[in-house]
C-alpha cells in the first residue's frame, strides 16, 4: 500500500476504477491474492521445485478458461497439453496406488506433501482466472489500479485467515522480520511486471519469458537449501513445462496469424 499509493497518485487514477470494470477488478483481486495466498502455503508443506512446478500448469488452465469465459477456441491439442500437464503433476505427487510407497525425496510426511500439492494446483488455477480476467480488461485499467485492488482485497483476505487459524503474531527473530518485508517488496514487484507485461505484450510470449520460473526454483533449491530434486521431479517439470511452452506456442502463433 506504501508503493502502490503514491503511484496512483501521481498516475491520477483514483482508486476505484471505471463504473464498468469495478467487478472484474474485485475479482482480479480476489484471486490473485487467494493464488498467493496458496502458494506460499505450498512452499512451506512441499519442496520449492515441486510447488513450482505444479504452479506452472496455469497456462494450460488459463487456455480451458479463456474458451469457456473468453469463447476462444479449444482444440484437441490444448485437450492433449492439459493431459500432458496432468503426467507431469502425476509424477511429482506419486499418488501410493500407482507408485506404491516410495517417498523418496519428499519433504516430511507423504500427508503434508499432498496437502502442498493441492496448494500449488490450487494456486495455478486460480493464477489462471486471473490471467484471464488481466485479459479481459486490458488497456481499460491503468495496472497499478489492477494491484491496488489486489492489495486492498488480499490485505482483507489475509487478516481474516490469521484470525480464522489463530497465528496473528509477528516472529521473534528480527532476521525473519526482515524476510517477510523482503517477500513483501519482491512479490510486489512480480506483480507490476507480470500485470505490466501481460498488457503491453500478448501472452504467448509473457508466458514463454515465465517458464524461467522453473529453471531459477531448481537452481534455488540446490543453492539456499542444498536439496537436490529427484528425477520424479525432473521428469513431471519436463512434461509440465512442455505442454505448457507447447500450448503458449500454439496460441501465440494463432493469433500472430
Amino acid at each position: 500500500m506504501l508503493v502502490i499509493i503514491p503511484c496512483l497518485i501521481y498516475r491520477k487514477t483514483g482508486f476505484i476504477g471505471p463504473k464498468g470494470q469495478r467487478r472484474f477488478l474485485l475479482l482480479r483481486g480476489a484471486l490473485g491474492s487467494t493464488a498467493m495466498i496458496l502458494i506460499y502455503y505450498a512452499f512451506q508443506t512441499t519442496s520449492l521445485a515441486d510447488a513450482t512446478v505444479i504452479s506452472f500448469s496455469c497456462p494450460v488452465f488459463t487456455a480451458l478458461f479463456a474458451w469457456i469465459f473468453l469463447k476462444e477456441k479449444y482444440s484437441l491439442w490444448d485437450a492433449f497439453f492439459t493431459l500432458f500437464t496432468i503426467t507431469g503433476v502425476i509424477l511429482i505427487v506419486r499418488p501410493p496406488f500407482l507408485f506404491g510407497s516410495n517417498t523418496s525425496g519428499m519433504e516430511g510426511s507423504y500427508s503434508v506433501h499432498l496437502q502442498g500439492t493441492f496448494a500449488a494446483i490450487g494456486h495455478a488455477v486460480f493464477a489462471a482466472m486471473t490471467l484471464v480476467i488481466l485479459r479481459k480488461m486490458g488497456k481499460s485499467v491503468d495496472y497499478f489500479l489492477s494491484i491496488w485492488y489486489y492489495v486492498i482485497l488480499g490485505l482483507t483476505e489475509s487478516i481474516i485467515v490469521l484470525f480464522i487459524l489463530g497465528e496473528w503474531s509477528l516472529p521473534y527473530c528480527g532476521l525473519d522480520r526482515l524476510f517477510i518485508i523482503l517477500i513483501g517488496l519482491l512479490g510486489l514487484g512480480g506483480q507490476i511486471c507480470i500485470t505490466k507485461a501481460v498488457q503491453i505484450e500478448k501472452a504467448g510470449p509473457v508466458a514463454i519469458m515465465k517458464t524461467m520460473d522453473v529453471v531459477f526454483a531448481f537452481t534455488f533449491q540446490v543453492i539456499f537449501f542444498n536439496d537436490i530434486p529427484t528425477w520424479w521431479t525432473v521428469g513431471g517439470a519436463l512434461c509440465v513445462v512442455a505442454s505448457s511452452t507447447g500450448a503458449i506456442i500454439r496460441k501465440w502463433l494463432q493469433s500472430s496469424k
